[in-house]
């Protein structure tokens, strides 16, 4: 899909003149008549009052702007660290990012922050260093400092815009022979272009910035309106539209109220268009469409791909949801490591309070208004000082309610060293789940991952996906503190349902336990958020300075000096850093400076401290326990973690992996295919069937078998045999391959329940071959499936290598037949005796016999008397009869089968 549009954010470090410079960009393009000032409180884009008021931007805003045929919806960011998730939310809808350096500050510690972030989520970034009109301000020197500093590949481009009238054409000539020398060594494959005297195309230097290789600086002063429009010239010179699929998607990246309580969801569209009355959720219409510039905005019935728009009529959407090709991102980069008690007037309804609260979460995710019931109180999580100062405002704002906050206390999280797998089982009466989960430690900073691990033939595809998402829609309490756990990866590896009693909240709460169980067997670790940071001191107080970082626990590399001011860089703990800013301050009597940013989480330096000051006790938790409940007698029961591997009904992973490996040792060696390995292979097959004794599982034994196998009785009396390339009749009949299109593993059943039918009526044997899709090594399986039996080839081979070597084999005792469209396999299986049927002949069979079958059944049901066990072979209706007269038990048909 064409596009002329451009989504762009505006970053910086706090008062680095970013919205100043968003007001002259405005202006020179025709948007508003005069540019605003921060100190004037009269900005386009800061329209809340308290922006206003205390001159920073809290909340991103946008506006729509036009230069040179491009389409640029302006977004404009929080600068000031504590509200830099909203900035980050805000990063996951651009195209391009444009970040603000205060030439008179240089590179801060909150500006290498924001370059990681734009590095994490690649956006394509230009520089605009400001306040250029400050005195001291040096160009080469700055220029300098970012390539060091932030990337090599800062390059001047405001050089291609400058027209000085004394310059000569030589020097003219010479600056842009740099420049171009400059550009090239940023990719091997345009130096090697540049050094054999080709030019460097418009093109290919959009295609670096676009990949990152290059990032444009432009110098002025958005104050006094200097380089800007130069800045413009060659942001729109140097940008490129994204072109968009025209399947529909979108993305939420922001959740906001208006003046009148709408409740507003912010979204970038992706891909197609979107029109109001949409059904945009399962449940809920768009009312309508607004496009947002500044504080005003406009409604539109339609709006296409790459647009910013705001949608009413959601309540159920949250940031960073994704729709229709857009999947959900990924959690933040930067998280709160403060938490802090919300304090309320006596008399207050604390209970309401927090669902009104909750409200503010949804608008600012990071918060996580928690409620501690045990205590009576409510917690939020913030990154710092001045966004607790605005939430007191917008509290009292929106709720009339006054409140305060207590004292913050640092939010630690908890991980695991060492792999454990972890049991939980929820069976009281009427209810049955069961769920063995394997924890692993995970990169520091990796978060948690999910996946499975677990054969649909153990346990249903819906059960498992319904297990993945109980695991992701809950915080999972650690057992050292009660903190969140982190870093690791869980993987379903077993677990079992009752076809009668099992519900979708029995598996949530075998989750839950089975996590909780894992992690009192596994050896914890307890994590603390760490800063980065960078002091600058008075070099004669650089020995203060490493003192107070040792002292503190952190760490630093050898001290830089440039002229009289020394720089220590390293990290150090968050509880034991906060508020040394005031210290430093005082110490170097103003003329020392610390920066600070989140690094992440790292093992706490006084983990045993922290956990005894906590208090924390696994076991009385009662709103997240670590042990299962059984059923006995009728009754459930509890069990402590430490017993309940006891009482669980599945293996472990352990004992799976042991049994396998078992099975596997003996199998034959490969390349040594000769008969009597396929004689021992198809006896197997069609012969004797081990059942796993265990109720609701399917019959399943590998390719790994004795030489000597019995047949079953009555073998002999089989004449008639059928094997069907299980994919290639999938994709030939049109009904299963319109399914196998949304959902193969329902076409593969679907067509397993057809030729169970179509058996049960010929009465002959059938054999399902379908290619092997299991892991990498998997030896094949055989499945028994009600009356057919269902083949998965082993690694490398495909269904119709298994058939052209079982046709020769069978043939030599019965009769055989192959239903397959494959016309090479058509003249092999001919040529060894065995006849072919066409899928188009094989499904024209499948209805005659259906119809045989129905008119067979109408002639019975009008007189002749029908039986229970009538389709069984002789020998196993007899049985069955048997049975449900009571002389047998059902155990014993495993024995007879035997």
């Amino acid at each position: 899909m064409e596009n002329n549009q451009l989504v762009v954010g505006i970053l910086a470090h706090v008062d680095a003149g970013k919205t100043t410079l968003a007001e002259s960009i405005l202006y020179l393009s025709g948007k508003i008549r005069k540019p605003g000032r921060v100190d004037h409180g009269d900005t386009f884009l800061d329209t809340y009052e308290l922006e206003r008021s205390r001159g920073i931007t809290i909340f991103s805003k946008q506006a729509e702007v036009v230069w040179e045929e491009k389409k640029i919806t302006l977004l404009d960011t929080p600068g000031h660290v504590d509200f830099s998730a909203e900035m980050e939310r805000t990063l996951q809808v651009l195209d391009y990012a444009v970040l603000v350096i205060s030439g008179a500050d240089g590179v801060q510690g909150q500006v290498q922050t924001l370059w990681k972030l734009l590095k994490h989520y690649e956006i394509p970034v230009f520089l605009f260093i400001n306040k250029m009109d400050r005195e001291g301000t040096d160009r080469e020197v700055l220029m300098s400092e970012l390539q060091k500093r932030l990337d090599e590949r800062c390059i001047d481009f405001s050089v291609l815009q400058q027209k000085n009238e004394t310059s000569s054409p030589e020097d003219t000539a010479q600056t842009e022979a740099v420049f171009l020398e400059n550009l090239a060594m940023c990719e091997e494959a345009l130096l090697e272009k540049y050094l054999e005297g080709e030019t460097i195309s418009d093109d290919e230097i959009r295609k670096l910035i676009r990949e990152r290789k290059v990032f444009p600086c432009y110098f002025g002063s958005a104050l006094k309106l200097q380089g800007v429009e130069a800045f413009l010239d060659g942001f729109a010179r140097w940008t490129v539209c994204p072109k968009y699929p025209d399947a529909f998607g979108a993305r939420v990246y922001k959740i906001s109220r208006d003046r009148q309580g709408t409740r507003l969801t912010h979204i970038k569209v992706t891909g197609g268009t979107l029109k109001v009355k949409t059904l945009f959720t399962e449940e809920e219409k768009i009312d309508q469409i607004r496009v947002y510039s500044g504080d005003s905005f406009i409604t539109v019935p339609e709006i296409s791909a790459g647009s910013i728009c705001t949608l009413t009529g959601l309540s159920e959407t949250h940031c960073g949801e994704g729709f229709g090709i857009e999947k959900t991102s990924e959690h933040p980069f930067l998280t709160p490591v403060l938490t802090y008690q919300i304090l309320f007037p006596e008399g207050c309804d604390v209970h309401a309070m927090f669902l009104k609260l909750k409200q503010l979460e949804e608008e600012e995710p990071e918060l996580h208004i928690v409620w501690n019931a045990a205590a009576n109180e409510i917690h939020a999580q913030v990154m710092g000082q001045i966004q607790i100062e605005i939430l007191k405002s917008i509290i009292l704002e929106r709720f009339q309610t006054e409140a305060e906050f207590g004292d913050g206390s640092i939010v630690y999280k908890e991980t695991i060293e060492n792999t454990v797998e972890g049991a939980g089982h929820y069976e009281p009466l009427r209810h049955y789940a069961e769920v063995r989960l394997l924890l692993e430690p995970g990169n520091r900073g990796s978060g948690l991952t999910f996946a499975s691990d677990c054969s649909e033939d153990i346990l249903d595809k819906n059960w498992q996906r319904l297990i993945l998402t109980h695991l992701a829609e809950k915080e999972h309490k650690g057992v050292l503190t009660g903190s969140e756990i982190t870093d690791m990866k869980i993987t379903l590896v077993n677990g079992r349902a009752h076809l009668k009693h099992t519900e979708g909240g029995d598996f949530r709460q075998a989750t839950y336990r089975a996590v909780r169980q894992g992690l009192k067997r596994a050896k914890s670790v307890l994590l603390e958020p760490v800063y980065e940071y960078q002091l600058e001191v008075p070099a004669e107080l650089i020995g203060r300075a490493m003192t107070d970082i040792r002292q503190m626990s952190g760490t630093f590399a050898a001290p830089e000096i440039y002229g009289d001011t020394a720089i220590l860089k390293g990290t150090a703990p968050v509880a034991k850093m906060r508020g040394y800013q005031t210290e430093v301050t005082a110490y170097s009597k103003g003329h020392g400076r610390i920066f600070l940013s989140l690094k992440g989480y790292e093992p706490c330096h006084d983990s045993k401290q922290v956990i005894d000051s906590i208090g924390y006790d696994a076991e009385a938790d009662l709103e997240n326990p670590t042990g299962s409940v059984f059923c006995s007698h009728g009754a459930g029961f509890l069990v402590s973690w430490d017993e309940v591997e006891k009482y669980m009904h599945t293996e472990s992973r352990e004992k799976l992996q042991n049994r396998e490996q078992e099975a596997s040792s003996v199998t034959a060696p490969e390349n040594q295919v000769d008969e009597e390995e396929l004689k021992a292979i198809f006896e197997r097959t069609y012969g004797t069937i081990k059942r796993d004794r265990k109720p609701y599982q399917s019959s399943r034994i590998v390719h790994s078998m004795p030489q000597q196998m019995k047949k079953p009785k009555k073998q002999e009396h089989v004449e008639e045999y059928l094997l069907v390339d299980g994919y290639n009749i999938i994709f030939a009949w049109e009904d299963l391959r319109e399914l196998s299109e949304v959902n193969l593993a329902g076409a593969r059943g679907k067509l397993m329940d057809i030729l169970c039918n179509y058996q049960g009526y010929k009465k002959n044997t059938v054999i399902l071959v379908f290619d092997g899709y299991k892991v990498p090594g998997n030896p094949g399986e055989v499945i028994r499936y009600h009356n057919i039996y269902v083949v998965y080839t082993k690694e490398a081979e495909t269904a119709d290598q298994y058939i052209e070597k079982a046709v020769p084999v069978i043939a030599k005792k019965y009769h055989v037949s192959v239903a397959t469209s494959d016309a090479l396999e058509q003249r092999i299986i001919l040529g060894q005796g065995a006849q072919r049927i066409s899928a188009k002949d094989f499904l024209s069979e499948i209805q005659t016999t259906n119809r045989q079958m129905q008119e067979e059944h109408m002639r019975t049901s009008k007189g002749a008397k029908q039986y229970l066990f009538e389709g069984l072979p002789e020998e196993m209706a007899e049985f069955m009869d048997e049975v449900r007269m009571g002389r047998k038990e059902f155990h014993e048909i495993n024995q007879k089968e035997e």
